[in-house]
């Protein structure tokens, strides 16, 4: 029987010579350590989108073919017991990968959207098509953003007492506008975000408007580590993660957490955060 997410997660301080020599204490929060299928901000996003799953019996998402989302999603149906659709980006190549191969091993069904309706995949009739297809479900957004997910993880900030600055990866801004509002006074968090376009900011505040009425928290992205946009990476990026792992004994992923860290990092040299300043960065899983 798989085991429950285990919650809150832990925390570690590293000893980096880059934070120190700016008087800073620099910590990791191991959200990738969570659960083995449901890591971090996978299984915050969808705690409070299991019930209505539930309900309707089926969770129909959105995903590339190579997305953590689906396969969270997939295990998380075979865990909880509701049936999951997944509409994948693109045409079916076979074999299929392993992303794919495990979301069907899963129980998840996969279909497949040509790229110009795919991003058209929340209009209406859109929507409409894959509820005559598939029948009742479940709608959860691509990336899973939604208030429900923003509510989700807004938890975490209760788990992060005592730290000045708290810092996230952002890919659709879910995991930032609920940690934010979760946040006590007088903290703040920091996404970065993971995607060119600089327009993560306004993805934030549509979230928190959507959950909560109005922006929330203490907070901003800095929209200057993607690294070449989402899934892109560059020399300087891999050589900073090659390290970080001699460093740290600790692997960061090129898509969200080594871009955050880089930053954090980079940031911390620039003097961006307070001599003395307790930072915080959650390894998002």
């Amino acid at each position: 029987m798989t085991p429950p997410p285990e919650t809150p997660s832990p925390v570690v301080e590293l000893a980096d010579g880059r934070a120190a020599r700016r008087g800073l204490r620099l910590f990791l929060k191991r959200d990738d350590l969570v659960h083995p299928e449901l890591p971090g901000n996978k299984w915050r996003k969808l705690r409070h989108n299991i019930g209505p799953a539930r309900d309707h019996g089926t969770l129909l998402t959105f995903g590339g073919a190579y997305s953590n989302h689906i396969r969270a999603v997939a295990s998380a149906g075979r865990v909880y017991g509701f049936a999951t659709i997944g509409v994948i980006r693109g045409e079916e190549h076979l074999p299929l990968n392993a992303t794919l191969a495990h979301a069907r091993r899963m129980g998840m069904r996969l279909a497949y959207m040509d790229r110009a309706t795919y991003r058209r995949k929340h209009e209406p009739d859109v929507v409409g098509a894959l509820r005559e297809r598939w029948g009742d479900f479940h709608l959860l957004p691509e990336g899973g953003s939604n208030a429900p997910a923003v509510r989700g993880c807004a938890e975490l900030g209760a788990e992060v007492p005592g730290f000045d600055v708290v810092c996230v990866p952002c890919g659709t801004g879910g995991t930032l506008a609920g940690l934010a509002a979760g946040l006590a006074p007088r903290q703040r968090a920091v996404g970065f975000s993971v995607l060119k376009g600089g327009f993560m900011t306004g993805e934030v505040e549509r979230l928190q408007r959507e959950t909560y009425g109005g922006r929330r928290g203490d907070w901003s992205v800095e929209d200057g580590f993607h690294f070449g946009g989402y899934a892109r990476s560059t020399p300087e990026l891999e050589a900073f993660a090659a390290d970080f792992a001699g460093r740290h004994g600790i692997v960061l992923d090129r898509i969200y957490t080594a871009k955050m860290m880089f930053g954090v990092l980079a940031l911390a040299g620039r003097g961006a955060f307070p001599e003395g300043a307790r930072v915080l960065a959650v390894i998002t899983g």
